[in-house]
């Protein structure tokens, strides 16, 4: 059992640098070629589809909808977090896109403060002020960032928190490869409109970046999965905030992202804080919830 769930922190900790390493590999890719965000996210729903389906096949099994409303809604606030998580990674910097895509627990807890009133004490609204604080820090404009692109960032966080309310929905009748098929399968969908003037065939190079940025999501996904089969709801949440830390960190050594100030460090770390403390508080909603 101890050896499970070491492979469950190992998994899921894997999953936070997968998430972040399909950011590092977009801004790697502007000096070489051209891809806008949304080819991305499109790439990435494509091969996560290819993934899932394959798996089906090898089981021999279709996916069974139960609950037609949670998987769309699931699929739909997924996806557009993904695309503002992207959009944010375009304009702005992969830390500040990172940070701000993991205030999603803080938006959960405002929510279940609105709509739970057995959450509605000083605990809570000291938490969700301190993460506020700590949101506002990153987002006021520093002297090479400007404020309004960090909203795409901000935005991610909000639509994954609906998202992680439909995944609670959505697990309680559906296993993960059902809900992952229509996630991607959705996601498609979504996307192809979007791109209706813009899409195109891309050369060798733009299909290395696209692959490996997909890749890495994809994994991500699947290792999150699998580690939370494994671990504590509160584990889970705290060894996923880690990604705050990392790309706090490495942002200036892999991708020359300008340095966090005095106020963009104090921000990170009240946000990774908020997230602890909200994990660790297990309330009604957030005890369901594993991304």
């Amino acid at each position: 059992m101890k050896k499970e769930r070491l492979l469950g922190w190992l998994a899921l900790f894997g999953s936070a640098v997968c998430f972040y390493l399909a950011t590092v590999i977009i801004s790697w890719g502007r000096p070489y070629v051209r891809v806008d965000s949304t080819y991305y996210v499109l790439a990435r729903f494509l091969f996560g589809f290819v993934v899932v389906s394959a798996t089906f096949l090898m089981e021999k099994r279709a996916p069974r909808c139960h609950n037609l409303h949670a998987l769309l809604g699931r699929a739909f606030t997924n996806a557009v977090a993904v695309l503002c998580f992207y959009k944010a990674v375009e304009v702005s910097t992969v830390a500040s896109a990172n940070i701000l895509n993991m205030t999603y627990p803080v938006f959960v807890a405002m929510l279940s403060w609105f709509t739970l009133r057995s959450q509605r004490d000083i605990p809570a609204i000291v938490i969700v002020v301190i993460s506020t604080f700590g949101i506002w820090l990153i987002l006021k404009p520093g002297p090479a960032l400007s404020g309004h692109n960090e909203i795409w960032g901000l935005l991610s966080g909000i639509f994954a928190a609906f998202s992680m309310i439909y995944l609670t929905m959505c697990r309680r009748q559906h296993d993960s490869s059902t809900i992952l098929f229509y996630v991607f399968a959705f996601g498609i969908v979504m996307m192809l409109p979007l791109m209706a003037r813009s899409l195109f065939v891309p050369n060798a190079t733009e299909l290395f970046f696209l692959v490996i940025c997909s890749l890495a999501g994809v994994v991500g996904q699947y290792l999150l999965t699998y580690g939370f089969l494994y671990v504590t709801a509160v584990e889970g949440s705290v060894i996923s905030s880690s990604r705050i830390l990392i790309a706090a960190l490495l942002g200036p050594l892999l991708v020359a992202d300008p340095p966090l100030d005095w106020a963009g460090r104090l921000g990170a770390l009240l946000i990774f804080g908020a997230n602890v403390a909200l994990a660790l508080r297990k309330t009604p909603m957030q005890a369901e919830i594993k991304q």
